[in-house]
């Protein structure tokens, strides 16, 4: 991957004039919003210390609850396969396809989705697949790829969408919010209507009912599920609960982090084939399980605690680094903002998203405003260290030697005053040697070359804040010496 990328385009979002705004919007709305409500609600700590809790138990009994769910599911009638990676879920969702004649596929919205590649899967396999998520579906007809985990389309602003929505389904050209939606809602019923098959991800699984809930605003989640013959739901191992009440409490917290809502305009429980005398419903269910990295990540005491994520976007919204930079400038990753910069990491290669990990400020506004309290700016650190030194355990290589080299030599200058004297030397000689302007260094060299690209360097003053105190105390007059006497003096004044 070129390691450039995530720079380039992160120069391009911050000059993006639209996409500031929008992603102001979203932020002033939703960010300000869930930090307000956790600081003037204080019960809700309870809440949100009991679904950590609550995700620490099961990711402890994984084994057990994934057990336990496989066989209520197929208590349903509904069929199980457990994926150990992206690939083994491709190929049971492409095999089965092709058994079913599968022509037309439409889906949920569903991340997973893109983290295993599904939709290059059944391109290769000339099957037709549809997103049905307002946002997911104007960023297919883009050949673009989401920006937001819970909005994937706040990059794009009306007269964008407008202009799309002509070109690619022939409306007559409009830029009015109502006229956009309805034309994309009557495209989108015509796939409805002849899909053979609807791929959703699953945003809980609950073992003791053997069912998965699909939560969404727009209700194209329950007709993916629920139209087309066969439904097939994409589930991450880690996203399970044990029973209804911690579904309950799950589902509270996932919709007040996604978007302030008590509950969703729909949920749905969806775990086997339609029940008879039903009129809705799949002939065939089947949920695929699976792991893609994630049992490592649980296997290491330093990042288990990621995937209690229940992917409600909050750390997005109040991100400062996501909020200049966008969804787009995280190296094109499925998860972007603070979770995408822990997450991608750990599944796609450390060092291949090192610009992801040390690229957020570790200002802690992501831990405040997680539902769950996932301490993602102590994993960023610990993704760093790894980079700054290597790691077998990860296949991690060290990916600036020079750097610990530079490091340990600053580390050594500070215990010895005279070397580190003699770097402030070195370094204000060369500081002067380069451009100047208004007093502050205009252009650097080297590492320096990074930092000086974007902004000026104030130059090493001359003393030292350490030497000008040393003069001034030598420089300071003595107080005049007391008249002979004038103790005495005092002391009988005193008495």
């Amino acid at each position: 991957m070129n390691k450039s990328f995530y720079r380039e385009n992160a120069k391009k979002a911050i000059a993006d004039d639209k996409l500031q705004a929008a992603i102001d919007l979203i932020q002033d709305r939703l960010g300000k919003g869930i930090l307000n409500l956790w600081k003037e609600k204080p019960e809700m700590d309870e809440l949100r210390n009991r679904v950590k809790a609550a995700k620490n138990k099961n990711l402890k009994n994984l084994d057990i609850l994934l057990a336990q769910l496989a066989d209520s599911v197929e208590a349903r009638g509904g069929h199980v396969f457990f994926a150990e990676t992206a690939e083994e879920a491709r190929l049971y969702t492409i095999e089965l396809a092709k058994r079913r004649h599968v022509k037309l596929v439409v889906k949920g919205k569903s991340m997973l989705s893109a983290e295993i590649k599904i939709d290059q899967a059944l391109v290769d396999a000339g099957i037709e697949h549809w997103e049905t998520d307002l946002g997911e579906y104007l960023v297919q007809l883009d050949e673009d790829i989401p920006s937001h985990i819970i909005a994937p389309a706040v990059h794009m602003n009306r007269e964008h969408i407008g202009d799309l929505l002509a070109k690619r389904i022939g409306m007559p050209l409009s830029y009015d919010p109502p006229t956009l939606t309805l034309a994309a809602r009557k495209a989108l019923r015509r796939k409805f209507l002849k899909a053979d098959m609807g791929i959703t991800g699953c945003n809980i699984a609950i073992a003791e009912t053997g069912q998965v809930s699909l939560v969404s605003n727009e209700g194209n989640i329950r007709m993916a599920g629920t139209m087309p013959p066969i439904h097939v739901a994409l589930m991450g191992m880690e996203r399970i609960v044990a029973n209804m009440q911690e579904h309950k409490d799950m589902l509270q917290l996932l919709t007040l982090g996604a978007a302030m809502q008590k509950i969703s305009t729909y949920v749905s429980f969806n775990g086997g084939p339609v029940a008879e005398g039903c009129p809705d419903g799949p002939q065939e269910f089947h949920l695929i399980i699976i792991d893609n990295g994630r049992s490592k990540i649980l296997a290491d005491e330093t990042f288990s605690e990621i995937l209690n994520c229940i992917r409600c976007g909050a750390c997005l919204n109040v991100c400062p680094v996501y909020g200049k930079i966008g969804g787009h400038s995280y190296n094109r990753a499925t998860c972007s903002g603070p979770i995408g910069a822990v997450i991608e990491p750990l599944l796609n290669g450390i060092n291949a998203q090192a610009d992801l990990c040390k690229g957020e400020t570790l200002c802690g506004a992501c831990l405040k405003a997680c539902p769950v309290k996932n301490d993602i700016p102590r994993m960023l650190l610990a993704l760093r260290e790894k980079l700054a030194y290597g790691d077998e355990k990860w296949a991690v290589e060290q990916q600036n030697p020079l750097e610990e080299l530079a490091f340990r030599g600053v580390g050594a200058a500070m215990v010895s005053p005279g070397l580190w004297h003699t770097g402030e030397k070195v370094v204000r000689a060369i500081m002067k040697k380069k451009p100047h302007q208004n007093n502050m260094v205009t252009a650097m060299s080297g590492p320096g070359r990074a930092w000086t690209e974007d902004r000026d360097l104030p130059p090493i003053a001359e003393k030292s804040f350490a030497r000008l105190w040393k003069e001034k105390l030598e420089n300071r007059p003595l107080p005049a010496e007391k008249k002979e006497g004038s103790s005495a003096k005092d002391e009988g004044e005193e008495k």
